[in-house]
């Protein structure tokens, strides 16, 4: 089995509904609540947090999709060691340290940005990446999300190695027709449709993914679906239908953090503390 060694991370959407915070700052720079490796409760911007998750998992190629407007991202994963002086002079050792064991993860690791000129839709998102996944399958993530406890990554890492196309992460939720919605028999996804008005269930699907290179391919043909975008749950589902079989890891306790709305980030807020006190 393939071992899975890269991860996309998409970071691309304008985050219009956080607006006006999010005119200068991008809604994957939000700051939520984490441990860190000193042991303390700070806040960290949410891409900063999935990087870390991934990094920890053994992931060291990333490629991180962003859009107008995301030049806060770059400038965040470019260390500046002047700046750790700063602190030290301070005597704000113990974030200095934490930083710099942030930097030495980003200068441990393979970091492409690429740019997506226009906000088409995750699924175009995703096809943005196609030249550094290449023959690969890769984990997908989106940068706006984290799910809780931290583990449920490595479930989906730990699935794909027992000889499976992909794994999708779903959650039972009251209405899933805000989100990608799975039918699962026997352990795999039958069938995906995005948005639906009558629910073939109510399991929907985490932006957490493992996904073959194949997905590619689909998305290249792909014409536009719910909300006139390209949508990836319409590439699962066509690969699906060719054969792929792919595993499903229903989230049976934890929650996720999703800083896309008002409302959603508050709920971040208090969701990563809790999950960052508990760690303690």
């Amino acid at each position: 089995m393939v071992k899975v060694s890269k991860a996309v991370i998409t970071a691309g959407g304008l985050g219009t509904r956080l607006l006006p915070a999010t005119k200068e700052i991008p809604k994957e720079m939000l700051p939520v609540y984490a441990r860190s490796s000193n042991g303390d409760i700070v806040l960290k911007p949410v891409i900063q947090v999935l990087f870390e998750i991934l990094y920890s998992l053994g992931i060291r190629s990333f490629c991180i999709v962003t859009g107008r407007g995301k030049r806060a991202l770059e400038d965040h994963f470019t260390p500046d060691y002047g700046f750790l002086n700063v602190l030290r002079e301070r005597g704000k050792e113990s974030i200095a340290r934490d930083l710099e064991d942030f930097y030495r993860m980003v200068e441990d690791s393979t970091i492409i940005w690429v740019r997506q000129p226009k906000p088409l839709g995750f699924g175009h998102a995703v096809y943005m990446a196609r030249f550094f996944v290449g023959d690969d399958p890769f984990v997908l993530v989106a940068a706006d999300t984290i799910v809780y406890p931290r583990s449920y990554l490595e479930v989906l890492l730990g699935e794909y190695s027992n000889g499976v196309d992909g794994v999708l992460l779903l959650r039972s939720v009251p209405d899933p027709r805000a989100y990608g919605v799975a039918v699962v028999d026997n352990g795999f996804v039958v069938r995906v449709v995005e948005k639906p008005r009558e629910p073939p269930s109510n399991l929907a699907i985490m932006p957490y993914y493992i996904l073959p290179p194949d997905i590619m391919d689909v998305l290249s043909g792909l014409k536009p679906g719910v909300g006139g975008e390209i949508q990836l749950t319409d590439a699962i589902e066509e690969l699906v239908e060719r054969g792929f079989r792919f595993k499903a890891v229903v989230m049976e306790d934890g929650d996720f953090a999703d800083v896309g709305t008002p409302e959603g980030y508050l709920r971040a807020l208090e969701v990563s503390y809790r999950y960052a006190v508990e760690r303690g």
